[in-house]
This record gives structure tokens, sequence and C-alpha cells, in this order.
């Protein structure tokens, strides 16, 4: 393992990964831990935060261009975008189902799945991970 092809690729994809890695351990935490308590909702709104920019740095990162320097991921991004809001705003709302359904998507999705294929061959997480 070496960060060397990481540190190579440019402050937003380090940016992007990092923060995507933040996101990745405090979402861990936010799902195991009790909710509706200050806390939760304390690191919630850094989790969103986190999301966020996450989903625009994104915007930023143009490696797979399959429409001009848009790739499918970029809709994914756009979708992160407009649904972290949503789910805050259900919070906010009580309305407490929609709320975590939203999360749970948004942490499976736009994190475990979408992380998932950063290690596919020839992505630069897999030169991390698994070397050149």
């Amino acid at each position: 393992m070496t960060l060397a092809p990481l540190l190579a690729a440019g402050p937003v994809v380090v940016l992007h990964t990092l923060m995507a890695l933040a996101a990745f351990g405090l979402g861990v935490v936010q799902l195991a831990a009790p909710k509706g308590t200050l806390p939760h909702r304390a690191l919630g709104w850094v989790w969103a935060a986190l999301m966020l920019i996450v989903a625009g740095s994104s915007l930023f990162i143009h490696e797979i261009r399959l429409v001009g320097p848009w790739s499918p991921i970029h809709l994914l991004s756009l979708l992160v975008l407009a649904a972290v809001p949503a789910a805050v705003l259900a919070a906010r709302r009580h309305r407490v189902a929609t709320h975590r359904r939203a999360m749970a998507q948004l942490f499976l999705g736009a994190l475990v799945v979408a992380g998932l294929f950063t290690l596919a061959p020839g992505r630069i997480l897999h030169a991390v991970v698994f070397g050149p």
C-alpha cells in the first residue's frame, strides 16, 4: 500500500478522497450510535457537510469522460447535492423515517457502492491499495 498515486493526483482528488474517507468513518459512527441525541445531531451536520464537499469536489474531477468532461458518477454527485439537504430538512421536520432512509441510502450508494468502484483496476485508489 502506498499513498504516492493519490498524492500525485492533484489537490482536488486528494480533498475528495480524504473527505470521502472521513464521511465513511463518521457515517459508520452515525449509523451505529444512538439517534436523536445532541452528539448525533452535531455529528450529522458535520457528515452532511462532508458529503456536500465530496459531491461538490467530484464535479471538478474528470478522470473518466463519457459525455464531454462528464461521466455517470457526476449524476450521482448531483443527486447527492440535492438529497443531503432534503434528508436534513426531513429531520428538521421530524420526518424521522424519511430522514433515516435517505441517510442510509446516501451512505450505501454514495460512499459504499461508489467507493467500491474506486477500487477497480486503473483507478487511483486501486493503485493506492493494491499497488501499481
